[in-house]
């Protein structure tokens, strides 16, 4: 897999419109793979911001090598003001390799929601896939991260949960009626110990929760300092 790390220039016009409208942050990354790509792979990304609000990190993690030639080209799209040793732009390969019982520092921006049946219609049919609701109270967030832990091969071990309200935003589906998105954000982090390997690979691949497609579901392993 590859992990690109671009920092963007918050004062940008581009960037500015892309942290306001999340389908656009969702096209320009899908710009650095040209070429068709399997339904399989998932294009996973985060925007992490500094403290202080000065700095944009985005970071995008995928199968295939991006090609990120448009945005270096986009005129003062990165910030390119010396403070990273490798520059505004770094990809770089990775493979895991976890062990059981390997204890790790992880990240998380999710969109931890719970389904429930849609109400039934007035020709009394009940629409099969029902509705996503955010989980708003914070013990409903812990335990949603459990329960993917259980399923994805990890044992939350500490945990700071990080409320960013609501992302909210429109998909032009068509021109007369786009589609409004609206997706609540929260931002996981902490220590979790591997229980399943196999598992745990996998859901960093494939990403944790729903609208990965919109900034949510990348999860970021790293040895404890």
């Amino acid at each position: 897999m590859y992990l690109s790390r671009l920092i963007l220039n918050p004062r940008n016009r581009r960037v500015q419109n892309e942290m306001a409208r999340p389908y656009e942050l969702h096209r320009s990354v899908l710009k650095a793979f040209p070429d068709a790509m399997p339904d399989s792979e998932r294009v996973l990304y985060r925007v992490d911001h500094d403290a202080r609000g000065e700095r944009l990190t985005l970071l995008v993690q995928s199968e295939s090598r991006p090609d990120w030639t448009w945005a270096e080209q986009s005129p003062g799209y990165l910030l390119d003001d010396g403070s990273v040793a490798d520059g505004p732009l770094a990809v770089k390969e990775f493979a895991l390799a976890l062990q059981p019982g390997q204890v790790l520092a992880f990240r998380l921006r999710a969109n931890p929601t719970v389904k429930k049946k849609s109400h039934e219609r007035p020709d009394g049919v009940m629409p099969p896939n029902g509705i996503r609701l955010g989980l708003v109270r914070e013990e409903d967030q812990r335990a949603w991260l459990e329960r993917k832990g259980q399923q994805h091969g990890f044992r939350v071990l500490r945990l700071l949960i990080a409320p960013e309200g609501m992302q909210v935003g429109h998909q032009p589906v068509s021109q007369e009626q786009p589609r409004r998105l609206a997706h609540m954000a929260v931002r996981f982090e902490g220590v979790l110990q591997v229980t399943d390997p196999a598992l745990l690979s996998e859901a960093v691949r494939a990403g944790i929760g729903s609208a990965k497609s919109f900034g949510f579901g990348l999860l970021s392993l790293a040895r404890l300092r």
